[in-house]
């Protein structure tokens, strides 16, 4: 059994309490349980709002307390229950509220715990405030403890405050940002000085070692920790592109502030749509990168280099395998063991082509979500670059077909198109000898490739995370994925889908 993992704060005011509390909440999500205790007006509900205004970025939030309702429910991110067990005589009218048992997929918020331990999970956070009324009248102490599998969660609560407090941090307002399909999460530190972002990347392999003895993430070499991200940022920075500066980092626990980009993006309106002159940005940045001599070792510390890995066969098949795996079980299709030996032995023998082809830096998630436009910078600068930590050894089009067959937003074809020519143009202006068909093949393969991938993780997203708003991206990359399988050099695979893959649900 965990041991219990405990620490103690004291909150000189209620903005103490609401940046604890934001901190917390980059550690939290769904399915966990947080308690909150202490006598009348220690400050639980305080807390208990602190907390759900920031998840709803939203500090005018009406946030009453549940005293009389006994529960109140949040759909902000993620489903939040708010409950107060004030007036519960006993545990078995928790039912009656919504609360025996706890609902699943859901943060809770419990005010009065001691109303009903017997109730309360084995997995939870306890904190109990005190006042401190010799500090001030809005001074208190919190005693914060995690119990089972939340004692790690404490104990990462502990030392990301530690590294706020070191980097002098520690009284920045916190403003939430919107985190990615990763286990990674962020907030903007406001000070008078200025703005920084944090980037809280707990080390965490990707799903259980089935890859031959790896997890996913290592099998298809995604980051398991920062090292990556701050490698390859000031790689990027010292060829000329606009990645954030690293200004503190704590490499070990996963901790760093970095230069704040802003929020201007490459699309506007509503549905989104891409900005064409940033786009062609964006592509000009692109060709730029790709006409460097890059490393493939970058140095991350005096004494540490980081090896950049290799997108390799192996790591795109197992990628091309989240479709089996996932994306047939989630339609309801069960495919032939003869069928899925055909489609593994047709995906390696196309793969050897992009294998053999010239290798670059390929940021891998390339497109909207992760561009950021500093307009008051000029040329290829003003495309911020924010998602790298991924980055792998592998061809040119691989990025092309990140941002031009954008998986959340709709890229008309003739924009593709268009900005498709402008690449080969530009590295046709620097290299005579730049192929524009060879390109334009590995592009239809590469695109089959990553879109195939993409019906696979998010199907998995749904089923294995919980997160099933990524089905509605489906449609898009079946679009996309059908655009690719029209190229000569994949017309085994057009019939293949067409005989064995169901289209997604619009």
């Amino acid at each position: 059994m965990t041991a219990p993992a405990t620490f103690s704060v004291a909150l000189a005011n209620e903005t103490a309490t609401a940046h604890l509390m934001a901190d917390l909440a980059l550690l939290v999500g769904p399915g966990d349980v947080i308690t909150l205790s202490g006598d009348l007006g220690a400050g639980k509900t305080a807390a208990a709002r602190a907390m759900i205004r920031y998840l709803a970025d939203d500090a005018a939030l009406e946030v009453p307390s549940p005293t009389f309702t006994l529960a109140q429910s949040y759909d902000l991110p993620f489903p939040i229950v708010h409950a107060d067990l004030y007036r519960i005589n006993d545990a078995s009218e928790l039912e009656e509220i919504g609360l025996s048992p706890l609902p699943e997929a859901t943060l809770v918020l419990i005010e009065w715990p001691e109303r009903a331990p017997d109730a309360l999970p084995a997995d939870r956070i306890d904190i109990a405030f005190t006042h401190r009324p010799a500090f001030g009248s809005s001074a208190r102490a919190a005693e914060i403890t995690g119990h089972g599998k939340a004692a790690a969660q404490v104990e990462r609560l502990n030392a990301l405050r530690n590294f706020l407090g070191d980097t002098g941090f520690m009284d920045a307002r916190r403003e939430r940002m919107p985190g990615d399909a990763s286990t990674r999460s962020y907030a903007r530190l406001a000070q008078d000085d200025g703005t920084a972002i944090l980037m809280n990347a707990p080390r965490r392999p990707d799903g259980p070692a089935i890859y031959d003895g790896k997890s996913y993430s290592a099998a298809v070499h995604l980051a398991e920790d920062v090292k990556p991200f701050v490698a390859i940022a000031s790689g990027l920075r010292r060829h000329g592109f606009s990645a954030p500066a690293i200004r503190h980092t704590d490499l070990e626990q996963g901790f760093l502030i970095t230069e704040d980009f802003g929020g201007a993006g490459v699309i506007e309106g509503e549905p989104p749509r891409p900005i064409a002159e940033r786009y062609e940005a964006a592509t000009d940045m692109l060709a730029a990168l790709h006409r460097e001599t890059l490393p493939e070792t970058l140095p991350l510390t005096r004494e540490l280099d980081y090896a950049i890995p290799v997108f390799d066969v192996d790591a795109w098949l197992v990628e091309i395998g989240l479709m089996t795996e996932w994306y047939f079980v989630d339609r309801g299709v069960e495919l032939s063991r003869e069928a899925r030996e055909e489609f593994g032995a047709m995906w390696r023998q196309v793969l050897a082509k992009p294998a053999a082809a010239p290798r670059t830096w390929v940021m891998r998630d390339f497109h909207s979500p992760n561009i950021i436009w500093l307009g008051e910078r000029t040329g290829i600068l003003r495309v911020g670059i924010i998602d790298f930590q991924d980055a792998v050894l592998g061809p040119a089009a691989y990025d092309m077909v990140s941002l031009l067959q954008d998986a959340r937003i709709d890229v008309p074809e003739q924009l593709e198109l268009s900005l498709l020519t402008r690449y080969i143009k530009a590295r046709r202006a620097a290299d005579s000898q730049f192929d524009a068909a060879d390109f334009a093949e590995l592009y239809a393969i590469m695109s089959a490739q990553r879109n195939t991938r993409l019906l696979g993780t998010f199907a998995r997203l749904n089923r294995r995370d919980g997160k099933p708003q990524y089905l509605r991206h489906q449609p898009r990359i079946w679009t996309y994925l059908n655009r690719s399988l029209a190229h000569p050099a994949l017309a085994g695979f057009r019939d293949w889908y067409a005989a064995h893959v169901p289209p997604p649900v619009a």
